[in-house]
């Protein structure tokens, strides 16, 4: 899923701003750096998690497909 990946990817570099942002002693820059990373963070858990579960209605239709061929 192509929307895990930039979640990710802009996770990363929101942390790295985060991190340079406190090593420089920006705090109002910091802040922001932190939120925007924490929002990324949850969006790349929300997009693997359904990149992994999938679609349950879909599963069960291919389910009853397979049942009624054999």
């Amino acid at each position: 899923m192509k929307a895990h990946k930039y979640w990710s990817v802009g996770a990363l570099v929101t942390m790295l701003g985060t991190f340079y942002t406190g090593y420089k002693k920006l705090n109002s820059s910091h802040k922001y750096f932190a939120l925007s990373s924490m929002l990324c963070m949850v969006m790349a858990i929300y997009t693997g998690h359904k990149m992994i579960t999938g679609n349950r209605k879909e599963k069960a239709k291919k389910e009853k497909v397979t049942e009624g061929e054999e």
